[in-house]
């Protein structure tokens, strides 16, 4: 047997028999009820943007608006369906501003958080939004994604506070379906 074998072996035998780390006494540590924070209320702050939301537009296909696993909710795509039906689309950079682009974002943020309250009965539950994938529907020129996707992005911080920052991309697409000016999927922890 070679030195490096005898060395991994011995490795091995040390690091499988090392004491188990003890687990923590959660009669001492606070009740999860009293770490949140009592000014946390995502319900209270959509009334004070005068924000409603509606019930979720059913998914077109073979798919659903929302997966959870474990602790974590796992958003498909939607896009800027406006309360009248409709859906803002275009072109940004062409057909749309970058300020219309935000609120085609913005507006698709209201949407998501229809699918979240769906799901969950109370957006007090949101731990924490997680990630956000932003699409723009974009001329191939066009180079301020992150400005659009911000409609989206800065609704999550006024509704959820600190907890609402989440990681982010925000890509242009040569298309998106119907003409969509933007299509955002999301990932959120929740509470169990």
């Amino acid at each position: 047997m070679n030195k490096l074998a005898f060395a991994l072996i011995l490795f091995t035998f040390f690091a499988c028999n090392q004491p188990l780390e003890q687990k923590h006494d959660t009669a001492s540590e606070p009740d999860a009820k009293e770490s949140i924070d009592p000014e946390y209320d995502p319900e209270a702050k959509l009334k004070e943007l005068g924000i409603e939301l509606s019930t979720p537009s059913a998914p077109v296909a073979n798919y659903v608006n929302a997966v959870r696993v474990g602790n974590m909710i796992f958003l498909s795509g939607k896009g800027p369906l406006k309360a009248d039906g409709e859906n803002i689309t275009g072109k940004v950079g062409a057909d749309l501003t970058i300020e219309e682009g935000y609120e085609a974002a913005r507006i698709t943020g209201i949407n998501q958080l229809s699918v979240l309250k769906a799901e969950l009965g109370n957006l007090n539950k949101v731990k924490r939004c997680v990630k956000v994938l932003g699409m723009v529907n974009a001329m191939p020129e066009f180079t301020d994604h992150p400005k659009v996707i911000n409609g989206f992005s800065d609704l999550m911080v006024e509704v959820f506070g600190e907890r609402g920052k989440h990681a982010r991309a925000a890509v242009g697409m040569g298309s998106l379906p119907s003409n969509i000016a933007v299509e955002i999927e999301m990932i959120v922890e929740v509470q169990d």
